[in-house]
């Protein structure tokens, strides 16, 4: 009896996420029948992957036992560099592949802070995040640059950079599709098994799980913490860029507020999906299912017409229950 007791324990604790995101699609499909169509999951879907790529990249940080304030700043400011190079005649592909290195080099920067400054990563990601919205209003004198498509002169980097979150890889006759998948859920899921693998499947990963779980020992046995710390700090920078990338496709247009608060729903999304706040416990396809939950929420009181600031709350309590159910654990 006691081992029935702790094997459903370590199946709720392992894939509690996973139960209550079919417990939440159930309730709302219940309640709403707009909510169940197929057109509103495929929409629902591409909502998610801004806090996906985030939260994906947020989960490394926090396995290495650091956080990333930084995030959204590093998602509008990478798009703001992208959109006035943009209007600038700088070709799409030179754009987009500058602003991704921009986003990694603004998560180096906060990793250097934490890893060799020896700056609380709160402290160290606080004051990133902060100088980096900083610059993006600097650079655009707090307006939006809009018209970014029809500044683009090539055919061929238009219809890449339309595709970036316009796009779909449709299945079937070219006339009448069987149906279709949006680019930006492709690029999710793809990111989702890349770092899966990393993860679980390669040095690199147990170095971010041992460097999360102790430190000292970590570095005792070879491994070196700073550069790993530099590095996952690295990889939230570059898929928070990606993500921006991604919104002003959809939007053609940026402005220096865009990713305001993303970063609070990533670390939601980590924490429901069961990764410790102290590091070295947890899984990303456990993020994925707490990108869904918020996601599948949000939806589900929109459709309910449930005011934004009543969200808010429920957002709130939600994670309250996530962290202490970790502490619990």
């Amino acid at each position: 009896m006691e081992k029935s007791k702790k094997s459903i324990g370590s199946i709720i604790g392992e894939y509690g996420a996973f139960l209550a995101l079919i417990v939440l699609v159930v309730v709302i499909s219940i309640i709403s029948p707009e909510f169940r169509t197929a057109d509103n999951f495929m929409t629902l879907l591409r909502q998610a992957c801004f806090n996906g790529l985030i939260s994906f990249g947020m989960t490394c940080v926090i396995l290495s036992d650091g956080i990333d304030l930084s995030v959204g700043s590093t998602f509008a400011l990478s798009a703001i560099i992208c959109a006035e190079m943009l209007i600038h005649g700088v070709p799409a592909p030179v754009a987009i592949l500058a602003a991704l290195l921009v986003g990694t080099a603004l998560g180096v920067v906060s990793g250097l802070l934490v890893a060799k400054g020896r700056l609380q990563p709160f402290i160290a990601t606080l004051i990133t995040m902060t100088a980096y919205r900083g610059f993006a209003m600097i650079i655009t004198d707090g307006k939006p640059i809009s018209r970014l498509s029809a500044s683009i002169e090539s055919e061929s980097g238009e219809f890449l950079f339309k595709m970036l979150a316009k796009g779909n890889l449709e299945f079937g006759p070219a006339e009448n599709p069987w149906f279709s998948i949006p680019i930006p859920v492709i690029i999710l899921v793809l990111t989702l098994v890349i770092f899966w693998f990393i993860l679980h499947k390669t040095t690199f990963g147990r170095r971010i799980y041992a460097t999360g779980s102790n430190a000292k020992c970590a570095n005792l046995v070879g491994v070196n913490t700073s550069k790993t710390k530099i590095s996952v700090y690295a990889i939230s920078g570059f898929l928070s860029a990606l993500a921006g990338l991604i919104m002003i496709s959809r939007l053609d247009s940026a402005q220096p507020t865009l990713g305001s608060g993303y970063e609070l729903d990533a670390i939601a999304a980590v924490a429901l999906g069961g990764t410790s706040m102290s590091g070295g416990r947890g899984k990303i396809i456990g993020t994925f299912a707490g990108v869904l939950i918020i996601a599948v929420l949000t939806n589900g009181m929109n459709i309910l017409g449930v005011k934004s600031y009543y969200q808010e709350v429920i957002k709130a309590v939600v994670i309250l229950v996530a962290v202490l159910s970790d502490r619990k654990r």
